[in-house]
């Protein structure tokens, strides 16, 4: 009966791992390790554009971080936001309130996970909402962390926005310009917690700006600048504040994917 349900498990599950091909593994130790928070720490696009919070990724985006985010945002690999949520949650301790590390013993406040949601068609193409599925996943990680969580999911687009892939920093920033606002249960879904952007991926970080403009909007969070914070599972390595290639390994990655992040 175990084999059987292993032989099933392998035609629902990938039977090598998305990463970076190594055999019968969803994930190997070595993109697991990429993936561990090691390298966590600051981002900062350049441009940067303009009301952008401070920003944390876990991993640097490129090799297998690369390919498992696109597998599970295009390819459908539901069961890699997991992983990904696992990320997703270095890198909110790694901020910690008020962009400060949470230390063991302190009380840590309640977060208000708040992911970027994708567009309609988006979510209809792919099957899933993927932003929106490794918060729930970081969520639970964070819980067993002793830091209290939710997700909530208070941001939605207004209007239609234009796929981002193939757009520069300025095209992105023109295309998201005012598209996203706050539901209007917003207030109560983040009452008494310290608000918390997410989202699997920055690039220019025309996103997360747009999404924290919409948050001010709405009165969830005052004041300039850093009031708000944001985490991502990866980044591009320029955009780190520091080289993090010293505590970050490349495994290798399957060739011939297209990104449309």
């Amino acid at each position: 009966m175990r084999g059987w349900c292993q032989e099933l498990a392998g035609l629902v599950l990938p039977v090598d791992c998305a990463g970076c091909g190594a055999v019968r593994v969803l994930v190997c130790a070595g993109c697991r390790e990429a993936l561990s928070g090691a390298g966590a720490g600051p981002v900062r696009p350049s441009p940067r554009p303009g009301g952008l919070p401070v920003v944390r990724a876990a991993a640097v985006y490129e090799g297998g971080v690369r390919a498992l985010l696109l597998a599970h945002k295009e390819r459908g690999a539901l069961p890699l936001a997991g992983v990904l949520g696992e990320a997703l949650a270095r890198a909110v301790l790694a901020g910690g309130p008020a962009g400060g590390p949470v230390r063991a013993g302190s009380p840590a406040p309640e977060v208000a996970l708040v992911p970027v949601p994708s567009a309609r068609r988006q979510v209809r193409a792919r099957g899933h909402d993927p932003a929106r599925r490794i918060a729930l996943a970081a969520a639970g990680r964070l819980w067993r962390a002793g830091v209290p969580a939710r997700v909530a999911p208070v941001l939605r687009l207004r209007r239609a926005v234009a796929d981002q892939a193939g757009l520069g920093a300025r095209q992105r920033r023109e295309n998201l310009a005012g598209a996203l606002t706050v539901c209007r249960d917003g207030p109560r879904l983040t009452d008494g917690a310290e608000i918390v952007l997410v989202d699997d991926l920055i690039t220019t970080g025309a996103t997360l700006a747009e999404a924290a403009r919409a948050v001010r909007a709405a009165g969830l969070a005052t004041g300039p600048g850093d009031v708000l914070r944001a985490a991502v599972v990866a980044a591009p390595a320029d955009s780190f504040g520091r080289p993090p290639g010293a505590v970050s390994r490349r495994p290798a990655t399957r060739t011939g994917q297209k990104s449309r992040e």
